[in-house]
């Protein structure tokens, strides 16, 4: 896109130039800030149109950071370089553009919803609201539940942490540090929306979906008050049979999901999750009209949304 920026910004963890794709909203008003992310496998080159588009219609500033690259090295998967960088590209946005610090939003997907949750844990002070879109939460888990179904995220988890978490005491602490869940009380402060497909972690009309819904619940729950936490043996049902127990009642219609409607939503404190008709999916207008609600002047809004176009929701990898 024409009005996308490629830059080299300064990172802090290590004194390097990090590379990222911008947008600098146009005017001298202080506009809002979308940080996007890169799924598991990608790097900043991955294409963010959906992301860009809306900020150039919206006239937000937008980076899109590299924060290391695919999630096979140390330096990446929810690294403390990692943490830092994305850090580093929101002061980069607010040296460079003017921004609106009551409106800083972040959203990604797969890899992108994992750094998305490990942020709003470890730097919740940065954010006026982070949207989470089949999300890993549990590193060493997910290791588990890749080896379970033959997915080679697998062998990146291994790279990534030296050695086998499940067997290798060293590897699973260092899961356990790339992993949001170790962190996830942090993030009580931050308005928190995390959703995903009910299908996730299945095949699902011809896809074979990567991170089952349990890591989402993972992450709910460790922000939930004790009443609204969903059970493991609830939490086990669904990611087994990928439905939901009739017990939990008819669920809430959101226009914004009429495409792919909801199975299960549930709010507590600043955190909601929202389990809807789909596999592997970020419903990309969704999440961002979402976010655009958001405000640290007001209360949470969690009203239902538009009705936006949910089609090609199927996440790179």
């Amino acid at each position: 896109m024409e009005r996308l920026r490629k830059i080299d910004y300064f990172c802090s963890f290590d004194n390097s130039k990090q590379k990222a794709i911008c947008f600098f909203a146009e005017g001298d008003a202080p506009r809002p800030l979308l940080v996007g992310l890169h799924t598991w496998s990608a790097t900043y080159e991955q294409d963010c149109s959906k992301y860009a588009k809306y900020c150039i219609r919206n006239n937000w500033n937008f980076i899109f950071p590299d924060f290391r690259g695919p999630n096979w090295t140390p330096q990446a998967c929810g690294s403390d370089a990692v943490v830092s960088d994305v850090a580093d590209a929101v002061a980069y946005m607010k040296h460079a553009s003017v921004v609106d610090n009551d409106r800083i939003y972040l959203i990604g997907g797969s890899g992108g919803g994992h750094c998305s949750l490990l942020m709003a844990s470890r730097r919740p002070d940065l954010w006026t609201a982070v949207s989470a879109w089949c999300a890993i939460s549990d590193v060493a888990a997910w290791h588990d539940q890749c080896v379970a179904r033959g997915r080679g995220y697998a062998e990146h988890i291994r790279k990534a942490c030296g050695g086998d978490p499940s067997k290798d005491p060293a590897a699973k602490a260092d899961a356990d540090r790339r992993s949001p869940v170790t962190y996830m009380a942090a993030a009580s402060r931050v308005v928190l929306d995390i959703s995903t497909g009910i299908h996730d972690g299945h095949n699902f009309n011809g896809r074979n979906g990567s991170v089952p819904v349990s890591q989402s619940f993972w992450a709910f729950n460790a922000l939930a008050n004790p009443a609204d936490r969903i059970s493991g043996e609830d939490i086990d049902f669904i990611t087994a049979e990928q439905k939901i127990p009739e017990k939990f009642g008819v669920p809430e219609v959101d226009p914004a999901f009429a495409e792919k409607p909801i199975h299960f939503r549930r709010q507590s404190n600043l955190a909601r999750i929202t389990i809807f008709e789909g596999g592997h999916d970020c419903l990309h207008e969704a999440g961002l009209d979402w976010l655009a609600k958001q405000n640290r002047k007001s209360a949470a809004d969690w009203s239902v949304g538009k009705a936006v176009d949910t089609g090609n929701a199927e996440l790179d990898k």
